[in-house]
């Protein structure tokens, strides 16, 4: 006869007992997820194709959203860019940190700004540099999506995630250029 090997049961602390007690540990049902909110432009009143200024807002829209924030956190800081005439790579440039960091701030950035500020200010200057400060040469110098991709992965602070969202809004312009 062989002997099965003995496992121990996991044990998990109880949180509703005043004493130290441990329990195994019991599948609890899970609570459904609430779907994530899928942006577009349009729902900004943005035509990304129409030119750099709507391009450049919807690329600042989703920097802000390809970061760990909520999204309304996201989209109540991108007003206030908006508000203020920081729609522009050399508007935010021209931002001293203590008042980027007080902007973010002011849009719910409450433990990030410091990091989002550096990442928005590096993000910026390489955007100038590289492409002008033109994500429409960037878009018109790329010959198909995932070079494009890619461009835009080069930028400090965008990802996959980020490149995705923003890219939601220029499949009509490879489709079309592909015709």
């Amino acid at each position: 006869m062989v002997d099965e090997p003995h496992t121990m049961p996991q044990l998990t602390p109880c949180t509703d007992y005043p004493y130290n007690c441990y329990r195994m540990n019991e599948q609890k049902p899970k609570k459904p997820r609430k779907p994530r909110p899928v942006h577009h432009a349009a729902d900004f009143d943005l035509d990304v194709l129409s030119g750099d200024d709507d391009m450049f807002r919807w690329f600042l829209m989703t920097y802000l959203l390809g970061k760990p924030i909520q999204s309304s956190v996201a989209v109540r800081t991108w007003k206030l860019f908006i508000d203020r005439k920081l729609d522009t790579p050399w508007a935010i440039l021209q931002m001293s940190d203590r008042q980027l960091v007080s902007l973010l701030h002011q849009g719910g950035y409450t433990r990030y700004q410091h990091v989002m500020t550096r990442a928005l200010q590096t993000c910026m200057q390489q955007l100038v540099s590289q492409y002008e400060g033109s994500l429409y040469i960037m878009l018109e110098s790329s010959e198909n999506e995932d070079e494009l991709s890619k461009r835009l992965q080069t930028l400090y602070g965008v990802g996959p995630k980020t490149a995705e969202i923003f890219m939601r809004e220029t499949e009509e312009y490879f489709a079309r250029r592909n015709e």
